[in-house]
This record gives C-alpha cells, sequence and structure tokens, in this order.
C-alpha cells in the first residue's frame, strides 16, 4: 500500500497514479475522505476521553448538588465514547479497505497505456535465418515429442488441459536449468530458498496478489490456504513482521518453487504445448533494499536476468512495460522476451519488479536507520520460467534432423551432453 500521508500531500500524484494504471481515479478522493473521518473521529474520540477522565476526578471531591450534575454527563459522555469509539473503528476499516484497493505509485519514466505500448529499450543475439540453413523450423511441441521430453497428452489425462508430463532429457532439461540458474544465483550473492507452495491469505493478499489478480489464484477453501503463482509470496512474507537493521540489507533471495495459476482470460491463448500452463517451476531473485536504493537494485536484477538469457544463447530484448500492464505492486516492470522463431516473435521469459515500499506495508516489513524505524523496498525478478525456458531454447537450438544443440551453460549439469538426440520410436 502507499503511504497515506504523501496522499494527502499530493492527491494529483495519485490520481494521475491512477489514471495511468486506467484504474477508479474516485477511488482517490474516497480514500481521502475516509481518512479525514478516519482522523477526525479519531480526535474527537481522544477529546472525549479526556474529558470523561478529568470528569472521574471531580466527581469524589464534588458536593451533593454538583454531584448529581457531573454524574448525568458521566453517563452522557460514557455514551459518546462509546459512539465515537465505534465511528473511529469504522472510519479506520474503511480507509484500510480502500487502500488495499489502490495500486502502487506508477514510476514517472514508465511509458502511459496498454500492453502494446511498451517501449524496447535494448536487442541482443541474433535471431537466426532457418531458410538459409535448409529447413523450416519445428515447433517446441514436436520438437519435445521427437525427443521423447514433453508429453501432453497423457498429462491433459491424468490432469486436463494444460498440464503436461517432462520425461527423459525433458526432466534432465529441467533439472539443468534450476541447478544452473540457482549456480548463477548463489555465486551473486543470493541464497538459496526451497519456498512452501502453500500460504496463509495474509501472505498473499500482502504481497499484492489478491486485487486484480486474484482470479488466477488457486484457493483451498477446506485450509483457506492459497497456492503460490510465484515464490515471489513466500519470499515476501518471509520477513513479514519483521524489523531488519539497515546494515543487514540488501538481503537477497533466489527461491525455486512449483508454480500454480488458474489462467483466468486466457481461453484459447497459448493451448499448445507448455508455453501457458497452471502449473510449472520457477528460480524467482528477491531483494530487500533501502527505499534510496530500490532503483539501483532494479537495473542490477535486470543485468542477472540478462546475463542468465545470454548464457543460454537466446535473441531476447528488454522492454520498459506499460503503466496499465504492471499488476498491482510494481511502480515499474522490465520484461525480457526470447524469440521464439515458429511464432515470429518475442514472448516474455523473465521479468522484474520495483515494487517500493507497497509490499513491505502491506506486510508490516520496517528497517531500522539509526533511531528510525521506516518500510523498506522489496523486488523480484524471474530467473528462469522453466517451461517457457525450455520452449525456447528447443526451438533456437533445433537442428535439421529434430535433435537440439545444448548451450555450453547447461552442459556440465547434463553429463557433458553436447546435442540432445531424437529417441527411437
Amino acid at each position: 500500500m502507499i503511504d497515506l500521508r504523501l496522499l494527502r500531500e499530493d492527491p494529483d500524484r495519485v490520481r494521475a497514479s491512477q489514471r495511468a494504471r486506467g484504474e477508479d481515479v474516485a477511488l482517490v478522493d474516497s480514500l481521502l475522505s475516509a481518512d479525514e473521518r478516519r482522523r477526525s473521529s479519531g480526535v474527537r474520540f481522544d477529546e472525549l476521553r479526556a474529558e470523561q477522565k478529568s470528569l472521574g476526578k471531580l466527581i469524589p471531591k464534588a458536593t451533593p448538588e454538583e454531584k448529581a450534575e457531573l454524574l448525568a454527563r458521566a453517563e452522557q459522555l460514557k455514551a459518546d465514547v462509546k459512539a465515537a469509539d465505534a465511528e473511529r473503528d469504522a472510519a479506520d476499516t474503511e480507509t484500510q479497505q480502500l487502500l488495499q484497493r489502490l495500486g502502487n505509485l506508477v514510476h514517472p519514466d514508465v511509458p502511459v497505456g496498454g500492453e502494446e505500448d511498451f517501449v524496447t529499450l535494448e536487442t541482443h543475439g541474433t535471431i537466426r535465418d532457418f531458410g538459409a540453413e535448409g529447413f523450416e523450423p519445428r515447433d517446441h511441441l514436436e520438437l519435445g515429442q521427437v525427443l521423447g521430453a514433453i508429453d501432453v497428452e497423457r498429462g491433459a489425462k491424468v490432469s486436463g488441459s494444460r498440464f503436461y508430463f517432462l520425461t527423459g532429457v525433458g526432466a534432465l532439461l529441467e533439472l539443468a536449468l534450476v541447478n544452473a540458474a540457482i549456480a548463477q544465483a548463489t555465486a551473486a550473492g543470493f541464497t538459496p530458498m526451497l519456498t512452501p507452495a502453500l500460504v496463509r491469505p495474509q501472505s498473499m493478499a500482502g504481497t499484492g496478489f489478491l486485487g486484480q489478480a486474484a482470479q488466477d489464484v488457486y484457493h483451498l477453501d477446506k485450509d483457506d490456504l492459497y497456492l503460490v503463482g510465484t515464490s515471489e509470496v513466500p519470499l515476501a512474507a518471509y520477513h513479514m513482521d519483521e524489523i531488519i537493521d539497515a546494515d543487514k540489507l540488501p538481503l537477497r533471495y533466489a527461491g525455486f518453487s512449483p508454480c500454480f495459476r488458474r489462467e483466468a482470460g486466457s481461453h484459447g491463448k497459448d493451448t499448445r504445448g507448455i508455453f501457458r500452463v497452471h502449473q510449472f517451476d520457477k528460480v524467482e531473485m528477491f531483494s530487500y533494499v533501502t527505499p534510496e536504493d530500490s532503483q539501483q537494485e532494479h537495473k542490477r536484477l535486470l543485468e542477472w536476468e540478462k546475463q542468465w538469457l545470454t548464457s543460454l544463447e537466446l535473441p531476447f530484448r528488454v522492454i520498459d512495460v506499460a503503466s496499465a500492464d504492471l499488476g498491482a505492486s510494481a511502480s515499474r516492470k522490465y520484461d525480457c522476451e526470447a524469440w521464439i522463431p515458429t511464432q515470429g516473435k518475442y514472448r516474455e521469459l523473465t521479468s522484474t519488479s520495483d515494487c517500493t515500499e507497497f509490499q513491505s506495508r502491506r506486510l508490516s516489513i520496517r528497517m531500522r536507520d539509526g533511531k528510525q524505524v521506516r518500510p523498506l523496498a522489496t523486488l523480484n525478478g524471474t530467473l528462469c520460467a522453466v517451461p517457457r525456458t525450455i520452449v525456447a531454447i528447443l526451438e533456437n537450438h533445433q537442428l535439421a534432423d529434430g535433435s537440439v544443440r545444448v548451450p555450453q551453460v547447461l552442459r556440465p549439469y547434463l553429463g557433458g551432453r553436447e546435442v540432445l538426440e531424437p529417441v527411437a520410436k
């Protein structure tokens, strides 16, 4: 959530942010009104309680004539204090509910617009000309079947659409990717983490995933637990309700976890293969830093993502995501999109978001800076979302006979294998 003081001091900035997100601008005025009622009712409650305490001291010393009048006033004050207390609680509840609906403040340099209004910042690698090489590229599913690596038919039989099995070299390729990603993160100073896949409501809500993203979240009603769509959630909630000494920052974690997404609203999109699925594994980077360092940390996370994709020898571009496509928690977001040959376009492989103090305020995570205690900043960045990365590797590194060249960085994790070979039928 944002700082209420900032809302009071500069409501136009918050209105502009809401407008850029394509969200309800009137929410800002509703929140200002609720906050004013909360503060005024709090002042009235404090004044009435102070009078009540003063009156309590006067009654024992009063004459019989005065006592009757004071007792009557005490009865009236009792009712007034109760009413003021209820009014204060109601206004506070309304303020908090409205505040939870407000997205993070959009960074002023973010391009304004929807999904297609991003700005391309960089392009890396060379897109292969398969025609010049003399063959038509196969898509990842056909390659996965030739290699004995992907089985979506049995995935659908066992679990339904958008589920799959990784088999043989497909399973080995996932393990190689995860181990290589964790090795890079560890070398960069991240603490490796295996995180819970089920979290409590306060963890999911505190990270910002029960607002506009709620339709994509799996909820276990019987247990009131949520399946995470990313290890960002447990990593953000890891220090919930804690105060961290500033000299311990930055704290950087690399979490590996299964991820679960309903993919609501994606009906008919990417139904072939494993690009858009309900369950997948991912290595996620997460940072806790001082608010003053969040923009620099955001650039660092992006550099680590670029390092990873470059090591996989993939052609990719970096985009500055537009305001209406940020998600509630992000102030700014960069995506790295890899070229997918059979689709003839770039598709998102990694994403990194600067959430500033938005999540830490919701999760009550603060830093002790000298005598001052204040919210810190949180950031997240995908290092390796496994299925999409497999898609990109298979399609970009395929050879004419259906085999796939293994990027150098993965070979030590595949027993030195240089090529994935088709399996005999």
